[in-house]
């Protein structure tokens, strides 16, 4: 598989995730999967099911992330917008999230979420994680949680953080780790978007 079709297989496969949630996906989802992430009931009780019920991140950045009340963040690879949503409640108003995405449907989840709750310092945009449409410097954080092992320009993902994030701003990252070889009877990664 090439880089161009393992992207496209990865927005399908997610894009999947936000149009149908309730069908069966090749990786954990939803609320349940936050809350066995450490994401606290509680705190989840105040965010729209949309964003819920499509989550597909792999730890609760959001919630051990040291960011000031007044920071810009950048949330890469933001989904259907929890972790988004999550800080900008943090930031009390005086922040503001951008959650950019490559996946239409998660957006509309994500935005559809903010609305709900009348957010106005959480904003979302379409965007490639190793294209952004973004001034230099312009956040003082950026949180992202699980993009990594699913695009492989890497490279260009972390030349674009460098380039966005302000001398001196934060850097919050998750990815999943292999510790061992699969067997061979378990499917592989690259499977699962074929």
């Amino acid at each position: 598989m090439n880089d161009t079709s393992l992207r496209e297989s990865v927005r399908a496969a997610y894009s999947a995730v936000a149009e149908q949630p309730g069908n069966r996906h090749p990786f954990p989802t939803g609320r349940a999967f936050a809350e066995s992430l450490g994401y606290p009931p509680h705190l989840l009780d105040r965010i729209p099911a949309a964003s819920l019920e499509a989550f597909t991140g792999v730890t609760n950045l959001a919630g051990f992330a040291e960011i000031p009340h007044s920071a810009r963040v950048l949330d890469l690879g933001c989904g259907a917008g929890l972790d988004s949503l999550v800080l900008a409640q943090r930031l009390n108003g005086s922040g503001m999230v951008l959650g950019v995405d490559f996946s239409s449907p998660m957006l509309d989840r994500a935005r559809r979420s903010a609305a709900e709750i009348c957010l106005t310092n959480a904003n979302f945009c379409h965007a490639d994680a190793e294209r952004l449409p973004l001034p230099n410097a312009a956040f003082d954080a950026a949180i992202v949680n699980g993009i990594f092992n699913l695009n492989p320009a890497r490279q260009a993902i972390f030349h674009e953080l460098a380039r966005t994030i302000r001398s001196g701003g934060r850097l919050y990252s998750a990815e999943l780790i292999l510790r061992e070889p699969r067997l061979a009877s378990e499917s592989r990664l690259s499977d699962w978007f074929t």
